[in-house]
Parts: structure tokens; C-alpha cells; sequence
């Protein structure tokens, strides 16, 4: 793996170190053993929509006696999906688990970084190849659409860079599946028509664009959020950061920072453990890496290599009330020391059915054009139980505001 880079790339007529750039976290997903419960609690409690459903079944001989075979695509927002939850029998039997040989404490599906452009996606497969950086798989998939390449991290967590995902509208439908005959199994070339003249090309061949899936049952909307009355609440914002367990720190960091691209923010010491922050954006962190003997120390589940996975609401009073409301049904929480999560002040740690931690909070550093975090000293001190209202940080709600209604 290299460790230096030898040249640069034109991405958009600026010179970078590649020849792509991670714009922020698009989607994630787990591999799941207690479908049912994975799915109320994802769909039913938190809100993600389902967006369609894939079937696995019939597709191999080996899924013969597997009684769940269905996956889930889910969204928060305008993109296709945010999160998945696959059948991990399924997908294991299949040799599709997230590791090379499809066990081991992989559970989560993949981490899917989102590019500025096609033309980046597919350098950057060239560039992967050049790096022997290993490539599962290149093309563009449905559901969703996007085009991406598929490589694996050093321990076996699956890494998508994409450009482009389909986009839910005022219908709230995904496409149907008649106008799955655009995705590639391979890399294509360039340049490919755009997502218009696709819609344009199925209804001129007299396809019913208006046929997806809808995701039209829930709750009823019984809360008052800011204005907007909604099923739960509160409402995820944003998905992200992603925080996992690693076998060797330095190889981890290395893999990430130097062929993914992501900017060191800062380390932590806990218990004497390094814990490592990572960034692509603005925000304090997108990926966190914590070395896998601190998992027993912290108590957390053997089964899984991801500590947590992050989910934003919009407001302090949100998240508040989405601990109030998750509690009422059922949600065991977890405490975290605040060494694994610098520049998230206020946060609780859900714990799904399978035991993976979703760490929901509602603000996060932001770094300015210097690229330096806040000192220690002046983040926020807590004491105790959380306050009724915060005093405001000179970052406090200037992070990207949800695009579109809130329901």
C-alpha cells in the first residue's frame, strides 16, 4: 500500500492527490440476523422509509432452507437510501457477507462515500487497481442507481465510492423496476446519457415511471417538531459518522487517509487506547477507528466490528425527546465515555436489536478554513443531567440544514 503520493490528478480543473474527492457519508448498512425486529426498529421507531425491497431469494442454491431472504432500503431524505439492513444468513450463504469469506465480526454491509462526479468514480477504480487496493466490484446497481466501485479496507469492511443516487420527490416513490434495465455489472464508459434522458427514454418505450415502491404506512402523527406535526418526535437529519474496530490502528488510519483521502482531525487516548478522527468534510469527524481490544473494555457486543453508527436530529430538544420516546418503546441505551466522541457534545447510544450502538446526537464541530479542531478546553463541559436549553457555540446549528420538509 502506498503511503506517498507520486503525482496528481486534474478532478474539475483543481489539482488534488487523486482522482477523486469524498464528499461526505451517502449511505450504510448492516447485515442483520433479527430481520423483523431490525426492521421495526429502523422503519417503525427511528423513521427511515423503506424505499424498496430486494428478494434474494432463488438466486443461489445455497439459500435453500433459508427462511429470510429480503433486504431493505431505506431513506430519511430526498436519496434513494441512507441505510440498509440485509439478512446476514442469506447474504453469508451466498459468500456476499461483508468480509472476503463472509463471517468473521463484520456485520456492517457497507460504507458508501459519495464523489462529486462519474468521471471520478471510475478513476478512482483505476486508481485502485494502480494501488492493488482490492476491488470487489465496479458498475452501477438497482435499486438506487448509482454508479459506483466497491473496495475493501484492511479489515474487510466493504467501502463504496459513488456519484449520483436517485432522489425521492414530493411522491415519495422510487422507480419501478422496469427501468432496472440501465444498471452495469462492469465499468462503463464515458460519458453515459443523464438520469433525465433515461426517465425520458422508459416513458417514450411506454414504462410507468409512477410505479415504484411506496412506503405509505407508520405511525400516526401525534408530535409537535418545531411546527410540523410527525410520528415520532423528532427527525434524522443526517447519517454519519461511522465508527469501527480495528485490528491495527496505523494500517487502518493509513488505508483511509492515504487512499480514501480523509484529513486527520484528532486523536484520543482512552484507558491507553488510540482512538483516531477522520474527516472529508467540515464536520469534526466522518469515521472514527477505535483498536478491537477496547470492545470488551466497553463492554459492546463481540459480533459486530462497528462501535457506531451516528444519526443527527435537527435540534437539542430533539434529541431530548427521541431518547424519552425511544425509551418508552423499549430501546435499551448504552453509556460511552466522551474520549469516543470529541466534538459531539450531548449524545446517547441506542442499541439496535442485533446489538449494534446508534450514536444520536444533534450537533458537531465544524473546522474552518485552518483545519483545526477547538481546543479541549473550550468544548463544552457537562456536568451531570443534560440542562433544559444550551447556551449557543459559535457552531452551533451552521452545519448544512435539512433540505426539504421535515414530513
Amino acid at each position: 500500500m502506498a503511503t506517498t503520493q507520486q503525482r496528481t490528478y486534474d478532478v474539475g480543473g483543481v489539482k488534488l492527490d487523486r482522482p477523486f474527492k469524498i464528499r461526505r457519508l451517502g449511505h450504510f448498512g448492516f447485515n442483520v440476523t433479527n430481520m423483523d425486529a431490525s426492521k421495526h426498529f429502523y422503519n417503525t421507531l427511528l423513521g427511515f422509509n423503506i424505499s424498496d425491497t430486494l428478494d434474494f431469494a432463488g438466486r443461489s442454491p445455497a439459500l435453500e432452507g433459508i427462511k429470510e431472504t429480503k433486504g431493505y432500503f431505506m431513506h430519511h431524505g430526498g436519496d434513494h437510501h441512507a441505510f440498509v439492513i440485509f439478512p446476514k444468513q442469506a447474504l453469508d450463504a451466498m459468500s456476499r457477507g461483508s468480509g472476503h469469506e463472509g463471517d468473521g465480526d463484520v456485520t456492517v454491509n457497507q460504507i458508501t462515500w459519495q464523489c462529486g462526479s462519474l468521471q471520478e468514480v471510475m478513476e478512482g477504480e483505476t486508481y485502485f487497481a494502480e494501488h492493488e487496493v482490492p476491488i470487489r466490484r465496479t458498475g452501477r446497481d438497482a435499486p438506487g442507481s448509482n454508479w459506483h466501485t466497491y473496495v475493501w479496507d484492511p479489515d474487510d469492511h466493504i467501502n463504496e465510492l459513488y456519484y449520483g443516487i436517485e432522489q425521492f420527490g414530493w411522491l415519495r416513490r422510487s422507480k419501478p423496476q422496469s427501468l432496472y434495465y440501465r444498471s452495469f455489472r462492469e465499468k462503463p464508459e464515458l460519458p453515459q446519457i443523464s438520469e433525465w434522458d433515461e426517465v425520458a427514454e422508459a416513458e417514450a418505450n411506454g414504462i410507468n415511471v409512477f410505479e415504484g415502491t411506496y412506503d405509505g404506512a407508520g405511525l400516526p402523527s401525534k408530535y409537535d417538531v418545531q411546527g410540523i406535526m410527525l410520528p415520532r418526535p423528532f427527525k434524522i437529519t443526517k447519517i454519519g459518522p461511522v465508527d469501527l474496530f480495528v485490528n491495527d490502528i496505523a494500517r487502518a488510519t493509513d488505508f483511509y487517509v492515504n487512499e480514501l483521502g480523509f484529513v486527520f482531525t484528532e486523536e484520543t487516548n482512552y484507558n491507553g487506547h488510540r482512538c483516531v478522527f477522520l474527516r472529508n468534510g467540515n464536520e469534526h469527524h466522518s469515521l472514527a477507528l477505535f483498536p478491537k481490544a477496547l470492545r470488551s473494555e466497553l463492554g459492546l457486543s463481540p459480533h459486530t466490528s462497528c462501535a457506531s453508527f451516528g444519526l443527527e436530529v435537527g435540534t437539542y430538544q430533539q434529541l431530548k425527546d427521541s431518547v424519552s420516546f425511544l425509551k418508552e418503546h423499549g430501546v435499551i441505551f448504552r453509556e460511552m465515555p466522551e474520549e469516543l466522541h470529541p466534538g459531539v457534545d450531548y449524545v446517547a447510544y441506542a442499541q439496535d436489536p442485533d446489538g449494534h450502538l446508534l450514536q444520536i446526537y444533534y450537533y458537531m464541530e465544524q473546522l474552518g478554513w485552518q483545519g483545526k479542531p477547538r481546543p479541549k478546553e473550550l468544548r463544552r463541559q457537562k456536568n451531570g443531567e443534560w440542562p433544559q436549553t444550551l447556551e449557543p457555540l459559535s457552531d452551533t446549528y451552521v452545519d448544512q440544514v435539512y433540505q426539504g420538509p421535515l414530513g
